[in-house]
């Protein structure tokens, strides 16, 4: 959707709540009280009653808009913000863009939106063929914290990231030559180096045991062959970055030129948000205008609590 089709579809708050009904209806409305899914549309309170039990469900409640006192509007032209660029934008700027005098509810709503596509992605698995690697990304740190920190793992100023990408393998049919296409991504920040962490990550990615792994020789990496059919390990050098592991280190490195390019310094607490929404975008790099929809349902669907 670009500025203007979204400026002619929706042109006042009445708009915004009706569409937001629309696709809400679609995913169907689950009584608190009873669990019933058989309502009726109050109209005039913009609310669905209960059939079975009368209990009243606002428009808002159960999804990530759910106590915010900002209009359907502004929600609405921050989900067309976020899902308008693969860069994305800060919170500051889009405060700006919004007109808003206060930072801090921009600041919810956007962390909320990212939190629900988190949450969405977490709902899909990968399959096949999976690279698998860590990458290290900037936290915002203290003075103190940066002149006593240590070098490699124990580093105050970065965070560990696991990075997996879902990659096939396709072959032409006339030279033979095989190039690897990829189709879906997954990171996750890791709060420590052990291997028993990195072993439920990729766990909590996969499908199914009927998997191939590969990573470079990590010693994090030394109970993957326990969770999939193979697992396939090279020495980190040049060749593998740019072989063997080529989809994530493409993604370690867009992510990292993103975050520093547009949020200069994150918060290590707030990482995996900013994560969710570059992973969010890149797993749906293909839809095109359908991004819009597509977060608008991932608002109602998440748990906003």
């Amino acid at each position: 959707m670009n500025i203007f089709s979204f400026g002619a579809e929706f042109t006042d708050e009445k708009s915004c709540r009706l569409h937001f009904k629309e696709q809400r209806d679609k995913q169907g409305v689950i009584c608190k009280r009873c669990q019933s899914t058989d309502h009726y549309w109050l109209i005039n309170k913009w609310s669905y009653q209960c059939k079975s039990c009368n209990s009243r469900t606002s428009l808002r409640s159960g999804t990530i808009m759910e106590s915010s006192k900002l209009s359907f509007m502004i929600w609405y032209k921050t989900i067309f913000l976020l899902s308008a660029t693969k860069k994305g934008f800060s919170s500051k700027e889009i405060q700006r863009q919004l007109g808003l005098k206060r930072y801090e509810p921009v600041w919810a709503m956007v962390h909320k939106l990212r939190k629900a596509m988190g949450q969405r992605d977490d709902r899909y698995t990968l399959e096949g063929m999976i690279e698998m690697d860590e990458g290290y990304f900037t936290i915002e740190a203290s003075e103190q914290a940066q002149k006593t920190q240590k070098s490699g793992c124990g580093s105050k100023t970065k965070s560990n990231v696991m990075i997996m990408a879902e990659s096939t393998v396709l072959e032409d049919i006339d030279t033979g030559k095989q190039e690897r296409q990829c189709r879906y991504f997954k990171a996750k920040v890791l709060t420590s180096h052990k291997a028993d962490q990195t072993d439920d990550t990729l766990e909590s990615a996969i499908d199914n045991d009927q998997t191939i792994v590969f990573t470079d020789q990590s010693t994090s990496y030394v109970n993957i062959a326990d969770y999939v059919e193979v697992h396939m390990s090279e020495k980190s050098n040049e060749q593998t970055t740019k072989e063997t592991l080529k989809w994530v280190h493409i993604a370690i490195s867009n992510a990292k030129r993103n975050f520093v390019g547009t949020y200069h310094k994150i918060k290590a607490k707030y990482l995996q948000l900013y994560l969710n929404e570059f992973v969010y975008k890149l797993n749906r790099r293909y839809f095109g205008e359908k991004i819009f929809d597509r977060l608008v349902i991932a608002s109602i669907t998440a748990n906003g609590h």
